[in-house]
């Protein structure tokens, strides 16, 4: 899947890579730690379209929505939003899922690489319910804003009040007199905001907002520059750091994406034993790689003495650390933080919880 913004990043010279299935911009300056300085300091603006969009509408979609994602939809009142999965009856991760109620919708955005299957999942479950599902990825697309200037910008470019908003709580607005949906939402940990448009009126959002980011010395913002920011937030990514392979309590979603009072829903059995239990056999950690020049590559082995415990997810150079950082799964007793594991060769330490975290949803009203 390509960026739907791909022919304007080409003309501004961004260098294009594939990002899980999905070409998203790399980079835009000749060093992408300058991307990444202007996101710390002022705010940055980035190409989101890596999700895929449903829409469910019917009278019965909130009830049949909540009674398969593993957190509470039911509750939540117009404009607000939560994260959810899509699990397996083992309670495997079969897709992240956001999730935004609007007056005569759900708006359910996941990830493309997983955009049939996941289609095919939520159809699958529609039996005697009054539901329609609609595949909409193909007409709509997604931006985003983020830094401590965020605010201010999107004030500035909607009229909307940004502090009036909690995260995931969204609303309809225009940019430049084009209508689109506006959410508040962070990819690493800043005040930030996505916003979902028309793929016809996407490129000139972007123009727009690519204005309003420059007058407040902030600039357009790779892949490469988000994976540092995000990993420096501890934010996880699906698929790289979580997917049909581990259930939510080993990617330590339970905090975020987890509703432990919502009733049933698939593979919440699996999921109840595990809580109840209180631990599992491995965990999503983060990583420190100390002095070592480079990342480690996804699936390098994390190793104990001869024993194999574990292995990296993700990584990247962190210019806040001044060291290579990451994420990836350990065995339960090396989980602790300060412990010292074997990287092939260079030495990874356990670093302490996510810094931060989203909220699960927001119960406010907009």
């Amino acid at each position: 899947m390509n960026s739907l913004l791909l022919t304007r990043h080409q003309a501004e010279g961004a260098t294009l890579a594939s990002f899980s299935g999905c070409t998203l911009p790399e980079s835009f300056a000749p060093d992408w730690k300058d991307e990444w300085r202007l996101a710390r300091e002022a705010v940055a603006l980035f190409d989101t379209n890596w999700h895929a969009i449903s829409i469910l509408t019917g009278p019965d979609r909130v009830r049949y929505l909540n009674a398969i994602v593993s957190n509470d939809v039911q509750s939540l009142a117009e404009g607000q939003g939560t994260l959810a999965l899509l699990l397996d009856a083992r309670a495997h991760i079969l897709a992240e899922l956001e999730v935004y109620v609007q007056p005569d919708r759900l708006l359910v955005l996941s990830h493309a690489s997983v955009r049939e299957s996941t289609m095919a999942t939520l159809d699958k479950y529609i039996i005697m319910d009054d539901v329609q599902l609609d595949d909409a990825t193909d007409r709509f697309g997604t931006i985003a804003v983020e830094g401590i200037q965020a605010g201010a910008i999107i004030s500035e470019a909607t009229g909307i009040s940004f502090t009036g908003l909690g995260e995931f709580q969204g609303a309809r607005t225009k940019i430049a007199g084009m209508e689109c949906y506006i959410v508040r939402r962070s990819h690493f940990g800043a005040p930030g905001a996505e916003i979902i448009a028309p793929v016809e009126k996407l490129e000139a959002i972007w123009n727009t907002l690519h204005s309003v980011v420059h007058a407040f010395h902030g600039g357009p913002l790779g892949m490469m520059a988000l994976n540092a920011l995000r990993l420096e937030a501890g934010i996880p990514w699906f698929p790289l750091d979580f997917d049909d392979s581990v259930i939510p309590q080993e990617a330590a979603l339970e905090d975020t994406h987890l509703s432990f009072t919502k009733g049933c829903y698939t593979g919440q059995e699996i999921v109840e034993r595990v809580r109840s239990r209180g631990h599992v056999n491995r965990r999503r950690v983060r990583l420190s790689f100390g002095t070592a020049a480079e990342p480690p590559a996804p699936g390098t082995m994390l190793r104990a003495g001869d024993l194999d415990v574990g292995e990296v997810t993700s990584a990247a150079f962190s210019p806040a650390a001044g060291t290579p950082i990451g994420m990836g799964y350990l065995r339960a007793e090396y989980t602790s933080p300060g412990t010292i594991v074997d990287a092939e060769g260079r030495k990874a330490t356990v670093l302490g919880p996510d810094p931060a975290t989203p909220k699960r949803s927001i119960r406010t009203g907009v």
